[in-house]
């Protein structure tokens, strides 16, 4: 069974960047293993037009401030870059952070964002095709770049449409995300074990990566029993309280002992 590791998700919005800084730091000094930004363009939630930062650029710079802890977009839009640039964004911070990048990769879904900043929003298929083919480019440019990464790069792929999302999973990830549980994340999980399988790819080898929150002695233990081991909570501004992700590191360290 992997370890425990614990995710924190600070999302850059409704908050000064000084403020995103001190709960980024205070991430790492309480002992979470990954500290997640996301790639949105607008916050979620209500006061959709408060202050917000954009993702990559406020990773870049939690590069520089951070000395231990995993680092990653939870997650990176397909559609908002080239697959080769953001394949040279991810070694970049990767170099910046001494070889902690996580690169996480979805399919987006928010259509104000896609809209506003000038991107076509197609289908959710389309969206599914066009991320199904940047990832071999993703994965070309990380062998092809001068240096490449650090060391091997973890691509964490979240999204869990049953016929086409699981499938890419399956052939790409290292890391898959997901919100689902109960009932739903069983047959998930079953149905990628079967993907994997035609594939020849042995299931063992994702991790299965949780977004949760509320209280970890009741609902971690039934998670870890279907095989999740990274747990992501999200916190957020303005006051980016850190209680809930103080009891899931408290409950990762009953875990891993």
């Amino acid at each position: 069974m992997k370890p425990v590791r614990i995710g924190a998700q600070v999302a850059p919005q409704r908050a000064a960047y000084a403020d995103i800084r001190s709960a980024a730091a205070a991430v790492e000094d309480v002992g979470a293993d990954i500290l997640f930004t996301w790639d949105h363009f607008f916050p979620l939630g209500k006061e959709a037009d408060a202050p917000h930062f954009e993702g990559w650029t406020v990773l870049g710079a939690w590069a520089e401030q951070t000395t231990r802890i995993g680092l990653g977009v939870l997650v990176s839009c397909n559609s908002y870059r080239n697959p080769d640039l953001l394949a040279d964004m991810a070694r970049t911070v990767d170099h910046i952070s001494g070889g902690r990048v996580v690169l996480g990769i979805g399919a987006g879904f928010k259509e104000r964002e896609f809209l506003e900043y000038g991107y076509d929003f197609p289908s959710p298929g389309r969206r599914i095709a066009d991320l199904a083919a940047a990832l071999p480019r993703i994965e070309k440019r990380l062998t092809a770049l001068n240096p490449p990464p650090t060391g091997p790069m973890p691509i964490l792929v979240a999204g869990g449409g049953e016929q086409k999302m699981l499938r890419i999973v399956a052939r790409h990830a290292n890391i898959w995300n997901t919100f689902a549980e109960g009932e739903d994340l069983v047959r998930k999980l079953g149905l990628l074990e079967r993907y994997c399988a035609e594939i020849d790819r042995d299931f063992s080898t994702i991790e299965i990566s949780v977004h949760t929150g509320g209280d970890p002695w009741e609902a971690g233990p039934r998670l870890r029993e279907l095989g999740a081991s990274l747990f992501t909570i999200t916190t957020s501004g303005p006051d980016y309280d850190l209680g809930t992700i103080r009891r899931w590191i408290s409950w990762r360290d009953e875990q891993n002992n």
